[in-house]
């Protein structure tokens, strides 16, 4: 809102100034009397230069508040960037903290699997049954 508002300030001071300069050019016009928009303005050079520092004054007003809000523009831009890599970060390792969390739960089931097979080999063995025949380590007694 303040970059419309700085521009459109900015764009009238600009028409003004440049309105002023054209409609009084030429050597019919004396620095005494000037026109601008149709209206003849009367009056001293100083009373000029004092039309032209105002207008000036209002022309700076109207860029400083467009750059004010292009800077402000700007700042957001950054804060929404640097927030995006900052949750990529984290998303990052939350994601690895799963994976190592998956990795720890498959190593857990398998070494249960593990041990549940030598238990049941070590039961079948003791209680004098074959071994499961898709165990090609265990030891059949007769």
């Amino acid at each position: 809102m303040i970059i419309i508002i700085g521009l459109i300030i900015l764009v009238a001071a600009v028409v003004a100034g440049v309105s002023g300069v054209l409609s009084n050019g030429g050597g019919g016009h004396a620095v005494t009397h000037f026109a601008m928009f149709g209206y003849h303005v009367t009056g001293s050079t100083g009373t000029l230069f004092l039309y032209g520092i105002v207008l000036g004054a209002i022309g700076l007003f109207g860029l400083s508040l467009l750059t004010a809000g292009a800077r402000r523009t700007s700042r957001r831009g950054s804060d929404a960037r640097s927030g995006l890599r900052q949750s990529r970060r984290e998303t990052a390792a939350v994601s690895q903290e799963r994976d190592d969390l998956i990795d720890e739960r498959d190593t857990a089931r398998a070494q249960t699997a593990s041990a549940q097979t030598a238990r049941a080999q070590e039961d079948s063995l003791l209680a004098g049954t074959p071994a499961p025949a898709d165990d090609p380590v265990a030891v059949r007694q007769p």
